[in-house]
């Protein structure tokens, strides 16, 4: 290559001068010798990078004969610890079949002598039976020796008494027949007398007690329930154009909506608490919602129908579950639920048949008799009040649903028979019918005297509705005014003078009542005129 290098440059001399070409001749010699230096660079640099990755891989062999020393090591000191154990466990079963060959060989010894001991007693019955047998035949010799001298003897009395064997035991029979008869009927007496009083002592506690082990809260019912709105404005929505809403409530509903003067409120009037309910609540998302016309109002009411179906049913369960009774068909726990919009006298019947059911069972547990049925009998004994158009007693119609649900038959007929409609087949019967009353004695348990006074009240306008002429009647003040108003066209203003004095003097005959009645005849006459 230089000889190359060097023919270049002479035949560059030639053409371009000498200057030229010991330029040239001085460049390539310092480019060769870069080289050289550049490739021997390389090369010491690439015997130190070997170097290194020699040294890098003694070490990495070095670190790793250690791992797999140590390795090697913890295996094995494993492997003696585990044949350790193994020994450890071979050791104690050894000593655990040493101990269990003692326990044989000391049972097999204790076996041993108890055999021994039984041929002993066995030998010593042996001996005993010898004897008894001995003893035996001696007391049957015994036996016939005396036979032959009773015999004798009862042959000497006869002679004496001049009566037989027989004779004698039918006269003593007699005489001790006659004592024994008379000592019974002394013993029944008193027995009976003692009964008697220790009953009725008995009975007094027993109820006293269970009335006062079960405390509860005594609920009245009204037949009006009343309805309380915001402002005028949503009782003229509820009114409705002429007045069509509070008809379409009253047709799908079957109440009374009274709207008069009384301020923010509208009443809701029916003896079936059931409407009276679904009236309120009807009411109610109707004003929260604000549409009220027909349509939304038949709406509404088919959704609160169903939503009140369906709180009487989950009433029921919650009923059930709290007096801790099995559950009960899905028929039977709705109409329980249908006893809470129900009330007989006044009182609650869902309030009333819990207390009653807690009384059975306080009452049943006195008596020894299932606590848990008589409860069941307790919560369903009114169950016929809860069914409508029903002709039969409400105990029958009752009895008669609690045996089509399968329930016990002692239950079916307390059911039945708390009213005396069947006779008792059971104890669960009396408990019932005891429970019922002292539930309906309660003092304000029952609104008697309400339903005496609204009875008397209407028995008022009624006597005077009776009058000819008489177009309504309004009893007002708590009976102590009677207002009448007739027709004008019939009852002139001296009739109507007349016609308060007669109807003061018939409720003085045929009525009773506090205080004074103040009779008032209103005799209004109208006169009307279109001007077209």
């Amino acid at each position: 290559m230089l000889g190359f290098c060097l023919a270049v440059c002479i035949e560059i001399n030639k053409e371009m001068g000498s200057n030229i070409v010991y330029a040239l001749v001085g460049l390539m010699a310092g480019g060769m010798l870069s080289f050289f230096l550049w490739d021997r660079l390389l090369r010491s640099r690439l015997r130190s990078q070997r170097e290194a990755e020699r040294k890098r891989l003694d070490a990495y062999r070095k670190e790793k004969e250690v791992e797999a020393r140590e390795h090697f090591n913890e295996l094995k000191e494993a492997h003696r610890e585990e044949c350790a154990a193994r020994e450890q466990k071979v050791k104690q079963r050894e000593s655990e079949v040493q101990k269990r060959e003692s326990d044989a060989r000391s049972l097999q010894g204790s076996v041993q002598r108890k055999q021994k001991e039984l041929d002993a007693l066995r030998k010593q019955l042996d001996t005993q039976m010898q004897q008894c047998e001995i003893r035996a035949a001696q007391n049957e010799e015994l036996n016939c020796e005396l036979q032959a001298q009773r015999k004798q003897q009862q042959e000497a009395l006869q002679t004496v008494a001049c009566m037989t064997v027989e004779e004698a035991k039918a006269q003593l029979l007699q005489t001790v027949e006659v004592d024994a008869r008379r000592e019974a009927y002394e013993l029944k007496t008193q027995i009976l007398d003692e009964a008697r009083l220790k009953a009725d002592s008995d009975a007094q506690v027993l109820v006293l007690q269970s009335v006062q082990r079960l405390a509860t809260e005594t609920i009245i019912d009204n037949t009006v329930t009343t309805f309380h709105i915001d402002n005028e404005e949503v009782k003229g929505k509820i009114i409705g154009r002429e007045g069509r809403n509070i008809r379409a409530l009253e047709q799908l509903i079957g109440v009374d909506i009274m709207v008069d003067d009384s301020p923010e409120s509208i009443g809701i009037s029916s003896f079936d608490p059931v409407r009276r309910e679904v009236a309120r609540l009807s009411l109610h998302q109707l004003v929260q919602d604000g549409r009220i016309h027909p349509s939304r109002i038949e709406e509404v009411v088919t959704k609160v129908k169903k939503q009140l179906e369906e709180e009487m049913l989950e009433t029921g369960r919650q009923t059930v579950i709290d007096l801790g009774l099995q559950p009960m068909s899905v028929e039977l726990t709705k109409m329980v639920g249908r006893m809470k919009y129900r009330s007989s006298y006044g009182q609650n019947l869902l309030q009333h048949s819990r207390e009653v059911a807690n009384l059975c069972s306080i009452m049943a547990q006195e008596f020894k008799v299932n606590a848990k049925l008589a409860k069941r009998a307790g919560l369903l004994h009114d169950l016929g009040k809860v069914l409508e158009d029903s002709d039969v007693p409400h105990a029958l119609s009752g009895m008669k649903m609690a045996e089509r649900n399968k329930e016990h038959p002692d239950v079916c007929n307390a059911i039945g028979a708390h009213h005396n409609e069947v006779e008792f087949t059971s104890m669960l019967g009396p408990i019932v019918q005891v429970c019922d009353a002292i539930s309906g004695a309660r003092p304000g348990a029952r609104r008697n005297v309400l339903d005496a006074y609204v009875k008397r009240l209407g028995d008022l306008e009624n006597l005077a509705l009776a009058f000819p002429g008489v177009e309504k009647t309004y009893a007002i003040q708590a009976g102590r005014e009677l207002r009448v108003f007739v027709e004008s066209e019939k009852v002139s203003d001296a009739a109507a003078a007349e016609l308060s004095a007669e109807i003061a003097q018939k409720i003085e005959k045929e009525m009773t009542y506090p205080g004074q009645v103040k009779v008032i005849v209103i005799r209004e006459m109208r006169s009307v005129a279109v001007a077209k």
